[in-house]
């Protein structure tokens, strides 16, 4: 039953556990990692929304193994995509935020591979710093990085930030219409498919893992005209806690809502249009996706290829009156995440907590080599035997210290409990089983203490959070100081999303947002 705009968890289909000793090896095949970008992990057909159109993801999911409770190890852009290069946590990385692009240090699993002799290659978003870092990859198609190398050094303001003019326009101004976005996603489809059509009349002799990364449905909330009609606005509901005397107050949230400037609320239609826009941009990469699939498949590679898609973090969506990501909320921390392939099993759902950090282990498998004795050490697991039964004992952990927040703020993910820890702000604690709308608190409940003491515990095996934050804050106060100061970084404005290739980046300065002087 879909309850409001978030889904309850499923747990149809899952396969029983096996021993991990005795799990054969897996046959080395080709990885086609799809990733897309801010895709909520409910606005997909395979995940049980109701109306909104992904039928070649939901195909996917069909001949694959679904996971349920996936998430980001940061719910924003450069972080989440640092940790999936290198299969460490994001205060293991110390890539904070969007002003911290991955630039190859650390190496991560393309390295890996590329010193294993293997073609890996990216088409589309990368979010690093320059194509011309070695970072990986051995080739970059029409690659997009952070602006001028540098990203957004705003986000580095923590303390007393100024409110960002530009993010509320963004949902403002939703609707039909043609992005570059939309139109650079048609471009990546176009080279994934010539890069399958060149491997076959050029194989390889070992494996390849291809990186095809889209950026829809991220922001500009702006779709085709006609698959934003295939949304009607009187069929869209109301976000979870999208009214005002609703929301919640926590004072972590109430920061965010007030530098992103989401405190004066929108209209109903204001947000509804947002939501169409975002299904239509969604409908919009599934048809992309779809392209890329079916090249795959009539190449004739398609059974020596297993399939990983993914995305790098969620969307808000107007619950809670936020939008975009920043949050360790359900539809800002979970991520979609669907297997498919050769010797993976089809129909499958699995609950078993998951993270981006489980990428490096899941690709090298793929492969067909095996860890070394650092990368034994990473905290990630492979998907494949875990899509094929096997339960780990373990939680799933997410970390946030970028724009929008004051200090830091972690989350466990074990079992149907989701604890989320502030540094300076009191915690909160979900049970997602009973709750899946995260809208009881149970923190302050005291038959939930031992529950909530226990969470903290584990968390505090992961992480030192005050330490983290605090070494956090040192390098942005540093980055800051780089640029010239927090003058100067106010002074180069901000803009709401990176331009695609051969798109010139608009920033926004607001001069009331900018310090007095003293």
């Amino acid at each position: 039953m879909w309850v409001g705009d978030r889904l309850p968890l499923n747990t149809n289909g899952r396969l029983p556990p096996r021993d991990t000793a005795t799990r054969n090896h897996m046959d080395p095949k080709n990885l086609l990692f799809i990733i897309s970008d801010q895709h909520n992990r409910d606005a997909l057909g395979c995940y049980g929304h109701p109306f909104v159109q992904t039928p070649n993801l939901d195909a996917l999911a069909e001949r694959g193994t679904r996971f349920t409770a996936a998430y980001t190890t940061c719910p924003i852009c450069v972080p989440a995509r640092a940790s999936l290069a290198t299969g460490r946590y994001v205060h293991q990385t110390g890539h904070w935020d969007n002003a911290f692009p991955y630039f190859g240090d650390p190496p991560g699993w393309g390295h890996r591979l590329i010193d294993a002799g293997h073609r890996v290659e990216s088409i589309g978003k990368l979010h690093f710093r320059d194509s011309n870092d070695t970072d990986g990859f051995q080739h970059h198609e029409i690659p997009l990085n952070v602006v001028d190398g540098v990203g957004d050094p705003r986000g580095c303001i923590r303390d007393n930030a100024p409110p960002r003019k530009g993010m509320r326009n963004g949902v403002v101004e939703a609707g039909p219409g043609d992005s570059t976005y939309v139109d650079y996603d048609v471009n990546i489809a176009d080279h994934t498919e010539q890069w399958l059509q060149r491997q076959v009349a050029h194989p390889d002799a070992k494996p390849w893992v291809l990186f095809a990364s889209f950026v829809c449905p991220h922001p500009p909330y702006v779709a085709p005209p006609e698959l934003y009609d295939m949304y009607p606005l009187d069929q869209i509901p109301l976000p979870v806690q999208s009214r005002p005397d609703e929301r919640p107050l926590h004072p972590s949230i109430v920061e965010t809502r007030r530098v992103m400037n989401w405190e004066q609320p929108l209209s109903e239609e204001e947000i509804r249009r947002m939501a169409a826009a975002y299904y239509g941009c969604c409908t919009h990469l599934d048809r992309q996706v779809g392209r890329v699939l079916a090249a795959l498949q009539t190449s004739g590679l398609a059974e020596s290829t297993r399939v990983l898609y993914t995305t790098d973090h969620g969307e808000s969506m107007g619950r809670r009156g936020l939008w975009g990501k920043f949050t360790m909320y359900e539809e800002s921390a979970a991520i979609p995440l669907i297997l498919a392939g050769p010797d993976v099993p089809r129909g499958c759902v699995t609950n078993d907590p998951v993270t981006l950090v489980d990428c490096y282990q899941t690709i090298l498998e793929c492969a067909g080599l095996r860890l070394d004795d650092d990368e034994r050490q990473l905290p990630g697991s492979s998907l494949w035997p875990i899509a094929a039964g096997e339960q780990l004992d373990r939680a799933a952990f997410s970390e946030y210290h970028a724009v929008a927040t004051r200090s830091a703020s972690y989350m466990l993910r074990r079992g149907k409990m989701k604890y989320i820890h502030y540094v300076g702000d009191p915690p909160q604690l979900f049970d997602l089983e009973a709750d899946p709308d995260e809208t009881r608190d149970l923190a302050d409940v005291p038959s939930s203490a031992a529950v909530l003491s226990g969470l903290e515990a584990e968390l505090r095996t992961i992480v030192d959070p005050d330490a983290v934050d605090a070494q956090a804050k040192a390098d942005q106060q540093s980055r800051i100081d780089e640029f010239g100061g927090r003058e100067a970084v106010l002074a180069r404005g901000t803009f709401t999303n990176s331009p695609a290739p051969g798109e010139t980046p608009v920033f926004i300065v607001d001069d009331s947002s900018r310090d007095n002087p003293a």
